[in-house]
């Protein structure tokens, strides 16, 4: 009798441990200190990028804006009927899927025909032939700024950056913790490189320097007499320059385009580019990393083992855009790169010629080249901005309005806009931006 009944108070008793137990457990484990986190470099230097900043911008604006919203904040007009990319690149592409001979891996510096029509490209522009050993392929431009800048990389070394830049080199050299220091461009002369602060701020620890030419995001196109200075100080400074080219050939004014390579000779230069911007396809991630220097430095210091032992850690561009390659290269008309340059310039025109309606923003230059143009932000004719970033959040929130702020190109309280889209866009966005001018403005100026 009184087993039976010591038997269900006994298992009531041990299921009111199991609970307790399991409650204990379960407390004890939300409280646990775990050991993994989130890597504050890899976060701190995101926020440095274009994208992250546009990201932000994005979410400000008004859902229930029912107006198209104006992207003038990056460099992407494939979106655009109008800046669609030339059939033959498209076919080229298709061909390669279909032939069924880019299935496989690639090497590690890229496949030997796609590396050999690049070189011929290249070759046209430069005094001397490129060999396939002097191409790298990457993943886009960005891969290949990812590439040298932690190939470079070494205790105490530092690279000289041009003010305002593209922030991803400031990322990638924040990343690979080498010390970034900053060179100006100077808009009142057509954003030439302040060749005195270059050779100020570099010391033995320095290992290159940065230039964009078409410039990223100055709208500027460098002359050939300018960038043979900038070898010059190179030379005499000990170091290579970094030529990024991913503009290459967009130049609509009065200066032509001019590679940084014909000063190889001079002194090393890597040059970075990509089919992204010429050929319209920013999303077929095709770029290169080309060594221009026919003394060998690079290779006796090292820098191609360098690049070698990076490539062999990193992925490949995809195997079957590198089987385009040379179709998109070698059959290309020069009517479709006509045709991009014109619609560049008709809209850098524009974009100049709206620019003088809106007393809030001047342009120091007219932009030449690439794609963009920056404007220098007057805070004291308006009421109630803070700075450029405020400037462009209520922007996007109050007229569907996106415009990069210069802080994310390194000049605070200026502003990089992008030209290259449809016109009929780029006339609304002025329109827009004026009137959100005429909104904020102080009320002594507006009844100007």
């Amino acid at each position: 009798f009184w087993l039976l009944f010591l038997l269900p108070l006994l298992l009531v008793l041990h299921i009111c441990k199991f609970i307790a137990e399991s409650m204990e457990n379960g407390t004890t484990t939300s409280r646990r200190t775990w050991n993994f986190k989130e890597n504050e470099k890899l976060v701190s230097v995101s926020d440095l990028t274009v994208r992250s900043v546009l990201n932000k911008l994005r979410c400000c604006i008004d859902p229930a804006d029912t107006r198209p919203i104006i992207p003038l904040g990056h460099g992407d007009p494939s979106a655009f009927p109008c800046f669609r990319t030339t059939p033959i690149a498209e076919d080229a592409v298709s061909d390669a899927v279909r032939s069924a001979n880019f299935n496989c891996y690639s090497s590690t510096v890229g496949i030997l025909p796609a590396r050999r029509a690049v070189a011929e490209y290249l070759s046209q522009d430069l005094p001397y032939k490129l060999s396939p050993d002097d191409i790298y392929l990457t993943i886009g431009c960005g891969q290949a700024i990812e590439i040298l800048l932690n190939a470079l990389a070494r205790p105490n070394a530092n690279i000289l950056l041009p003010t305002p830049g593209f922030p991803y080199y400031e990322a990638w050299g924040g990343f690979t913790q080498m010390e970034m220091r900053h060179f100006n461009l100077l808009p009142e002369k057509e954003w030439e490189v302040d060749l005195n602060a270059v050779e100020s701020l570099a010391d033995e620890n320095t290992v290159a320097m940065v230039i964009i030419n078409p410039g990223n995001p100055c709208g500027n196109v460098y002359s050939e007499q300018h960038l043979k200075k900038v070898a010059e100080m190179a030379r005499k400074l000990g170091i290579l320059v970094i030529s990024d080219e991913v503009y290459a050939h967009l130049a609509f004014g009065s200066k032509p385009f001019v590679p940084m390579g014909i000063f190889g000779s001079i002194a090393p230069v890597i040059t970075l580019g990509s089919i992204s911007k010429r050929w319209i396809v920013p999303g077929w991630r095709l770029g290169w990393l080309v060594t221009n220097d026919p003394n060998g430095i690079l290779k006796e210091h090292g820098v191609i083992d360098s690049i070698m032992g990076y490539l062999n850690i990193s992925s490949d561009p995809a195997t079957f855009i590198q089987g385009a390659i040379p179709q998109i290269l070698q059959e290309t008309k020069d009517d479709f790169f006509s045709k991009i340059v014109n619609m560049l310039r008709e809209d850098a025109d524009i974009c100049y010629e709206r620019i003088k309606d809106i007393p809030c923003i001047t342009c120091p230059s007219k932009p030449q080249g690439s794609m963009f143009v920056m404007v220098q932000l007057h805070l004291n004719l308006l009421e109630d901005i803070e700075d450029d970033l405020d400037f462009c959040a209520k922007l996007a929130r109050e007229e569907s309005m996106i415009i990069l702020p210069g802080v994310a190109v390194g000049l605070k309280n200026w502003l990089r806009i992008t030209f290259a889209c449809e016109p009929s866009y780029l006339e609304d966005g002025f329109q827009r931006l004026n009137a959100f001018y005429k909104r904020h403005a102080k009320k002594q100026e507006a009844t100007v």
